[in-house]
């Protein structure tokens, strides 16, 4: 058996980067860019309005000063005359400054009768023009390896690109074994269960950037499973459920190496997930996971998630660690590290009673793995723990 940083190290090593693909800005929500993109304008453009007002070209004002209006700058619309120190030019939000403009008096301040205004007596000090390239400058870039969130993409449309370079998803293919599995929604006969893990996967992968090919169900044969190896052409990873133990039905791993797989590990020191595969079938990884919902699900974020996006050319893929306080006593651990169901509070971490690998309920109600080392030592309520939020 490896550790989970050598299955995790390893892993990473097989997941090559996506080719990218040019896509207009509307769609490219969650994508991840993978060039460079600099601004060829200052934004603004020119010095704006931050307020509705009267732009004057003189920076000290004082109650009681007189303006004659002159004229009128809207968004969109430039005052092209000459402020003198005895004028002010009506102003709105967003409207270009007039040339001269030294500061923006807001309109609550004046007093106006026809064409000129009166300074009242309370006066606000700021000067509300913002200035050219007062956001960016020619030259600011965004860098590639970012998922995009709306304020990016507001921030690239504003650099004028309408269109993005980004990262192609990876092509996930999704393979189910078991005699045993039927798909939901569909009777169960004796013996048999609903395959859930595949759905639970599904959605994780494609949560974090994937297109999953669900195939269909695959039988404990080797025929069966052949077969399903030629259904992931295309796929830029194949991940297989169960199957991939030792047992006399568990026949993945004999499938996948008469169809030429290049074995890089099997079985890492860790609870749940242990049985995990790991190699390479021709210039497509492969991933078997464990058959056991969570031991799959948990897999699933530690391993094929980082890949993932590694695959998308993420800047960073580990998952994030951090520390908080225990909210009830553990027994020590074994010889494998173990990433325990648990539910973050604002108090700290409470540590699921029931670990079972079957239970998706438990799995559910967690929105963290707490984390234990190898051979740890019986922990206390109130001391400190390591977890993963899930």
């Amino acid at each position: 058996m490896i550790s989970v940083e050598e299955a995790l190290s390893r892993l990473l090593s097989l997941a090559a980067p996506m080719e990218s693909e040019n896509i207009p800005l509307r769609g490219s929500s969650e994508r991840v860019l993978a060039k460079d993109i600099i601004a060829t304008t200052d934004q603004p453009p020119f010095a704006t309005s931050a307020m509705d007002g009267y732009a004057v070209a003189i920076s000290k004002v004082v109650p009681g000063n007189r303006f004659t209006v002159i004229g009128e700058a809207a968004a969109g619309h430039v005052f092209t005359g000459e402020l003198g120190d005895n004028n002010a030019v009506r102003i709105f939000t967003g409207a270009p400054v007039p040339d001269g403009t030294k500061r923006i008096i807001i309109q609550e301040d004046v007093d106006r009768s026809d064409n000129e205004i009166i300074l009242r007596n309370k006066l606000d000090k700021s000067n509300y023009v913002r200035p050219a390239g007062g956001d960016f400058q020619a030259g600011h870039k965004v860098y590639s390896g970012k998922k995009l969130k709306p304020a990016d993409i507001a921030l690239l449309a504003s650099m004028n690109n309408a269109y993005v370079e980004v990262s192609k998803r990876p092509i996930i293919a999704l393979i189910s074994t078991g005699d045993e599995l039927v798909s939901p929604g569909e009777p169960l006969g004796e013996g048999q269960i609903v395959a859930s893990n595949a759905y639970g996967l599904t959605a994780l992968f494609e949560n974090n950037g994937a297109i999953v090919r669900l195939l269909p169900i695959t039988q404990d044969n080797i025929t069966s499973l052949k077969a399903a190896f030629e259904l992931c052409k295309g796929a830029n990873l194949i991940v297989t459920i169960g199957g991939a133990s030792v047992g006399e039905h568990d026949l993945v791993y004999e499938a996948a190496i008469d169809k030429g797989l290049k074995q890089s590990f099997y079985k890492v020191s860790m609870r749940p997930g242990k049985p995990l595969m790991a190699g390479r079938l021709g210039n497509i990884p492969v991933v078997g996971l464990p058959g056991n919902p969570v031991s799959a699900i948990v897999c699933g974020h530690l391993f094929i998630v980082p890949m993932i996006k590694s695959m998308l050319g993420l800047s960073s893929v580990l998952p994030k660690t951090f520390e908080t306080v225990l909210l009830n006593d553990l027994a020590e651990n074994g010889k494998r590290k173990h990433y325990c169901r648990a539910t973050l509070s604002a108090e700290g971490l409470y540590v699921a009673e029931r670990q079972d690998s079957s239970l998706l309920t438990i799995l559910s109600a967690a929105n963290a793995l707490a984390i234990r080392e190898p051979n740890a030592p019986p922990a206390r309520k109130g001391d400190k723990i390591m977890y993963i939020p899930i």
